[in-house]
């Protein structure tokens, strides 16, 4: 197979999981196109993330330029953004140590990003996570946030910055408008993004700073889901996803954060939505049985977070240069 290698600036955020970091960077050798450099902002405790690069820099170094750099701050923001310091292409990769490149990938991401100069972001199809079409309560939420029905909800951003996976229809084309990316697997083109690209706000498991950055990024730039360009997301476990509460303050928190610096959404309605919107979560969350028992740890998160946001407002992000 020939591998050809395209300017792209690959950053990836990891900490203390380099079985995980060793399996995506096995599947992104086995791709047809690699970018030409890799910047891995390591958090880890000890040196084993840094001898998996150490060891695909021997494989493929002399295709792609690797470079290891240990994060001066934690957290998947701030990693980010330390590693785009350090880029030097056109096209910005950010994607998560825990994926699965399935077959012509990175090609066809390539190819969605390269063939459209307005699209200034497109990311993959996610195998294990995407769009599914709603039951009628679901539905109904999502109409009464949005404010009209819609045929389809996949890939909005709706309501208090409610955001929803692209979906994968085989009668779709192969590249799909949508109005925000994550950065589980995304390639942006590097003058599109502000600088620093990820709002200072977000810390630790920086919940929704992807939603913020695509947002930002899309008041001037069209996006787009690479319906076709697939990856497997093997979501690792981490002490900041255990901690139930913790991690119910930061969705609310984070989520106040886009409605009002980022979509500008302050009305008294857009208050009542994100309080529907919490409510219905809390909801599903006691109506489910593997759930339920979580529901007190949620609670305790929201009142936590309701207290935080009464102290005063967050600092707005950066501004694009």
């Amino acid at each position: 197979m020939r591998t050809l290698v395209r300017p792209i600036s690959a950053v990836i955020a990891t900490k203390d999981r380099p079985a995980s970091l060793a399996r995506t960077l096995a599947s992104l050798g086995e791709q047809k196109i690699l970018p030409s450099e890799l910047i891995v902002v390591d958090g880890s405790g000890g040196d084993e993330s840094q001898r998996v690069i150490e060891n695909w820099n021997a494989e493929v170094g002399f295709l792609c330029r690797v470079r290891w750099d240990r994060a001066t701050r934690l957290g998947a923001a701030t990693q980010r953004n330390q590693g785009l310091l350090a880029a030097t292409e056109p096209f910005v990769w950010f994607f998560d140590d825990d994926i699965r490149f399935e077959q012509d990938c990175v090609a066809r991401l390539w190819r969605a990003i390269e063939s459209d100069s307005r699209l200034g972001g497109v990311n993959a199809m996610i195998v294990n996570q995407k769009y599914h079409p709603p039951g009628r309560v679901s539905r109904m939420m999502f109409t009464l946030l949005h404010g009209r029905r819609e045929e389809s909800f996949a890939g909005k951003v709706i309501g208090p910055a409610v955001n929803l996976l692209p979906q994968d229809r085989g009668d779709l084309p192969e590249v799909v408008p949508v109005d925000w990316l994550n950065t589980t697997c995304t390639i942006y083109r590097r003058e599109s993004l502000p600088s620093p690209p990820f709002d200072s706000v977000f810390a630790g498991y920086s919940m929704m700073e992807d939603l913020t950055l695509s947002l930002r990024v899309a008041k001037k730039w069209r996006l787009a889901n690479a319906r076709t360009a697939l990856i497997f997301h093997d979501t690792q476990p981490s002490a900041q996803k255990i901690d139930i509460r913790a991690m119910s303050a930061m969705e609310l928190v984070n989520r106040h954060y886009v409605m009002t610096k980022i979509l500008g959404r302050t009305r008294l309605m857009d208050y009542f939505r994100l309080f529907w919107w919490e409510l219905f979560q809390l909801a599903v969350s006691a109506a489910r049985a593997q759930t339920r028992g979580t529901v007190p740890a949620i609670c305790r998160g929201k009142w936590q977070a309701i207290g935080k946001l009464t102290i005063g407002p967050v600092a707005d992000g950066p501004q694009h240069g």
